[in-house]
């Protein structure tokens, strides 16, 4: 449903919230750039770190990756590359920031829930109350190769796991009562007595009983993050999440579509539909005017899409090997090789290559594009682009009109990609009275203005919540 009527504002008071994900691994990151810092140099993660609390984001979001990337067996050397392990990066954040959240991307297929619980406590507590954790699945033997159990789990049965690796994870978290530890030097105990609870946990997963070692924090749970556009995905985070990442960011009318089919998965799961906070993925190019803006896209897209990267992409939707190919010259005349995916490929076959390739064709015939330039219009899309006046209007058409709550920001540049976005975008947003002058709070939840945790509500909190 397209909402154009300036008079008919659904959320005249929203606010967007910003994020900052430091990918680690992608070709969206111009490695070649003379700016360009190391993906894995401390001083690179803390200066975004600290450059996007000075702009009051919300959380900082680290990737895992838990094997180098590779297509057809082959090392894909063409990203830049550098994952540290993220709750471990993620805790040295805790000491050189003081509000924004500390997001780690853990993943529940090749994790256990015991283990991951306490560590995303211990960040939690480390943080007083920053903890965020994006519970992502995986289906592909790719990754679990590297693991004992091998193999791959169905597409379904990665999200079933999730939810009883989630229910674990919260019984443990809730193990601890509030005010289960003294404040007073004369109490007769270090805790009061039955305030700590042993965890017993009988399920098809997962076989669990301990007595957890770690008070809850600030904000009583880690925020729950997730990111999944299918059908089990989005129903996941309706049962489940606090936010939601996703890709549904660049068209209104698509993220509205998005955010309403959202709404109605949260309704029919008993909450608010005002419980999830709705953050795409996006990039952001500012310019002076929006022909320089336009020029520096060009420019960067030109830098993301390399020649190699080129070919490497449409390689992937042919099927085929196109190194040897000249990424300035036409689009391969063979047709695409169909293969089913079997997850063993670090980056997936794109679905419905012919027809894909029959559009490929088409366009750039009219047009007249090398591949590289086919590649680049018509290839992976993403982003905003223009003046921080125009792109302080926009955000706030779609803040307030319920098509997003703000925006998980991928930088092209690291360190410096977020200074643009922080010392002239920011303070347009503020003068139109859509974003923060100040942290409200001190830990995650309060900065994303969310309710207590799930399991902290009764059935009838969470129908009547707000």
């Amino acid at each position: 449903m397209t909402r154009t009527d300036p008079l008919d504002v659904p959320r005249p008071d929203a606010q967007l919230h910003f994020g900052v994900f430091f990918q680690g691994v992608n070709h969206w990151t111009i490695w070649s750039d003379p700016a360009s810092g190391s993906q894995i140099d401390p001083a690179n993660f803390r200066r975004v770190a600290q450059t996007a609390e000075r702009g009051l984001f919300d959380a900082f979001f680290l990737g895992e990756g838990l094997r180098l990337r590779e297509v057809d067996g082959q090392i894909h050397d063409l990203d830049v590359a550098g994952r540290p392990d993220a709750i471990t990066q993620l805790a040295a954040l805790a000491a050189v920031t003081d509000r924004i959240g500390l997001v780690s991307t853990s993943n529940t297929t090749f994790n256990e829930p015991a283990d991951l619980a306490r560590r995303l406590s211990g960040l939690d507590l480390l943080s007083e109350g920053r903890a965020g954790w994006n519970v992502v699945t995986t289906d592909n033997a790719w990754t679990g190769a590297n693991f004992r159990r091998g193999g791959y789990l169905d597409h379904a049965d990665r999200y079933w796991r999730a939810e009883e690796f989630l229910t674990v994870a919260r019984e443990i978290w809730d193990s601890w009562e509030n005010g289960a530890v003294s404040d007073s030097p004369g109490a007769p105990a270090w805790a009061a007595p039955g305030a700590v609870h042993q965890v017993r946990h009988r399920g098809p997963q997962f076989d669990v009983d301990l007595a957890p070692t770690l008070p809850r924090s600030a904000q009583g749970h880690p925020v729950i993050f997730q990111a999944g556009d299918s059908g089990e995905g989005r129903d996941f985070a309706a049962r489940n999440a606090d936010v939601i990442f996703s890709a549904h960011g660049n068209d209104f009318d698509d993220a509205l579509a998005f955010a309403d089919d959202l709404r109605r998965r949260l309704r029919a799961v008993g909450r608010p539909d005002d419980d999830l906070r709705i953050l795409p993925g996006t990039e952001i190019i500012i310019g002076a005017t929006e022909k320089e803006a336009l020029e520096k896209k060009r420019w960067i897209r030109l830098q993301q899409v390399t020649p190699a990267t080129a070919l490497g992409i449409a390689g992937l939707l042919w099927g085929l090997d196109l190194s040897d190919r000249d990424a300035d010259g036409p689009l391969p005349k063979e047709d695409p090789v169909v293969a089913e995916n079997d997850g063993s490929f670090g980056a997936r076959r794109i679905a419905d290559s012919r027809r894909v390739v029959a559009e490929w064709r088409e366009k750039a015939e009219a047009n007249r594009w090398s591949l590289r330039e086919t590649v680049i219009a018509l290839g992976p899309q993403r982003g905003h682009v223009g003046t921080p006046a125009g792109l302080a209007d926009k955000f706030a058409h779609f803040v307030r009109h319920g098509a997003v709550d703000g925006f998980n920001v991928t930088p092209y540049l690291i360190p410096d990609g977020l200074d643009d976005i922080v010392d002239r975008l920011v303070p347009a947003l503020q003068e139109r009275g859509v974003y923060r002058t100040d942290y409200a709070g001190t830990t995650l939840r309060e900065h994303l203005g969310l309710r207590e945790p799930l399991t902290h509500r009764s059935t009838t909190d969470r129908r009547q919540a707000g």
